[in-house]
């Protein structure tokens, strides 16, 4: 089974699609978006193969392909997935060809933007599954460069504006942490120069190093997550994005950098991780909070979504830096059920923005009595969003929440308050949107979901359904690469993991 390099094909596949792109005629325009829903679907179908395949109950890599590219330094060709990379590949591979779906409303340079839709699938890939740090950095930096032109090239208005700020944002992160990964290469191994993720996991890192590499690795993957106050960005790059463009960077770009915090800095950087677990902790409830009370007084819905993200990802934090199985496992998960529902919530408005060219809340009201099936379907959404029983979002930050309290009770409560915020912020735009009469003409007209938006928004919703009732089969695969990760925080520092019966973590 491992012998084919299905990883490797995972990340071709993508920018195979790009290139056939360019074999089309440019008369032939309309089927360009067409063959690259089918590269990507393609693309799906490998990840799921692997889905099946994977090996539940085991934590370490598995599909490992390996092989040297300069001895000397270290570099080689080194992937590998665990129950931790391997639910953000499907869920990748799940969200591509429904955002390249949904974006019919681009209709100039077609063949560039989905062009660089492919191959930001294929860098985003890249980045989870590498097991070498320079490989790894290379796809951080590569997928950087087509999110920079979706949104300074088929964005709105202020395109530009937010391009070049997200732009510096993670170029500055990215610089840093690339610092950090050439220190750690040559200074952390054990005599000879070595960038081989596994390998680094002996290294035998002073204190002050760890705390130092921590800072430059963390502060990239916190400006990517983001992280409070890193995500001053983040608002202009969804409010500008194209709807696929922020489907893409809600359901995916966000979560590298929190996989970035589990795979390398819990992993390699131990000791500082539970010495600043209460700064991060820390963070992360203000970003809850700060993000759903922000949310709050949003009058443009797009800009709302975008800050209710800034506090989902501040539980998928809390969780990771709650160093417990149950809140490593909830943090994994809610990045997933994130990506579906927030990228749900922008396909959602994408659908109204085309109807209506508006995202001000104050546009709409009694949308439910000329658009039933799409107001029921936003309230499912949102009802999945805020956590409801029953629903995928309820699943994660349950996790999360438990988790949180067994080693940081106090954290934990504030944090749930942002469940009740997010209550507040989802459904009073919902009031404002939908239940009413109609208070402007122009709503009174509009026509319900289409089928072809139905048939885009269909598989999400049933994964929602689906994780909500039964998650069994994500928590198992999950599990396994969790524990991994805090055993080896238990066997090179002080720190005990808490189980539940206890409360405190144990130094």
């Amino acid at each position: 089974m491992n012998e084919f390099p299905i990883l490797s094909v995972i990340i071709l596949l993508p920018v195979i699609g790009a290139v056939a792109l360019f074999l089309i005629p440019s008369r032939r325009s309309e089927m360009v978006l067409p063959v690259a829903v089918a590269a990507s679907l393609v693309t799906l179908g490998a990840a799921g193969w692997m889905l099946v395949e994977f090996e539940s109950g085991f934590a370490g890599f598995q599909f490992v392909e390996q092989s040297s590219w300069y001895v000397p330094w270290g570099v080689g060709w080194h992937l590998g997935i665990d129950g931790i990379s391997l639910l953000l590949v499907v869920l990748t591979a799940f969200l591509f060809p429904i955002s390249l779906a949904a974006s019919s409303g681009v209709k100039h340079r077609v063949r560039e933007y989905a062009v660089a839709m492919l191959l930001l699938e294929a860098g985003i890939i890249g980045v989870f599954l590498s097991l070498d740090l320079l490989v790894f950095f290379v796809f951080w930096e590569v997928m950087l460069v087509p999110m920079y032109f979706i949104i300074g090239i088929w964005g709105g208005e202020r395109r530009v504006h937010a391009a070049v700020k997200f732009f510096l944002f993670t170029a500055l992160g990215s610089a840093v942490m690339f610092a950090g990964i050439l220190f750690l290469g040559f200074l952390g191994g054990d005599g000879s120069p070595t960038f081989d993720f596994v390998k680094l996991l002996d290294s035998d890192l002073s204190r002050n190093a760890q705390f130092w590499l921590f800072g430059a690795f963390g502060l990239s993957f916190a400006i990517k997550v983001p992280m409070f106050p890193f995500h001053t960005w983040l608002p202009d790059a969804h409010v500008e994005a194209p709807t696929a463009g922020s489907v893409i960077l809600a359901g995916v770009l966000l979560k590298l950098g929190a996989y970035g915090l589990i795979r390398f800095n819990l992993s390699l950087f131990p000791e500082a991780s539970v010495q600043l677990m209460p700064v991060l902790a820390v963070l992360a409830v203000i970003g809850i909070i700060y993000g759903a009370i922000v949310a709050i007084v949003q009058s443009d819905i797009k800009r709302l979504v975008a800050y209710s993200s800034v506090s989902h990802l501040g539980f998928v934090i809390l969780g990771v830096f709650a160093l417990t199985t149950q809140g490593l496992q909830g943090g994994v998960l809610q990045m997933v059920n994130h990506g579906l529902t927030t990228g749900a919530l922008f396909l959602l408005v994408g659908m109204i923005y085309e109807r209506r060219h508006t995202r001000e809340i104050s546009q709409f009201g009694g949308l439910a009595s000329v658009m039933p099936v799409y107001a029921g379907v936003f309230l499912f959404v949102a009802f999945a969003s805020i956590g409801l029983p029953g629903l995928n979002g309820f699943v994660g930050e349950f996790f999360v929440l438990v988790g949180s309290f067994l080693s940081l009770p106090v954290y934990a409560v504030i944090a749930a308050f942002g469940v009740v915020l997010a209550a507040v912020y989802l459904l009073w735009a919902y009031q404002r949107m939908f239940t009413g009469p109609i208070t402007v003409p122009e709503n009174s007209v509009l026509h319900d979901l289409r089928a072809g938006e139905i048939v885009i928004l269909a598989p999400i919703l049933a994964l929602i359904l689906f994780l909500g009732i039964y998650p069994k089969p994500a928590l198992d695969r999950i599990e396994p690469s969790v524990d991994a990760v805090l055993d080896r925080i238990e066997r090179v520092t002080d720190y005990e993991v808490p189980s539940l019966g206890t409360t405190e973590a144990g130094r």
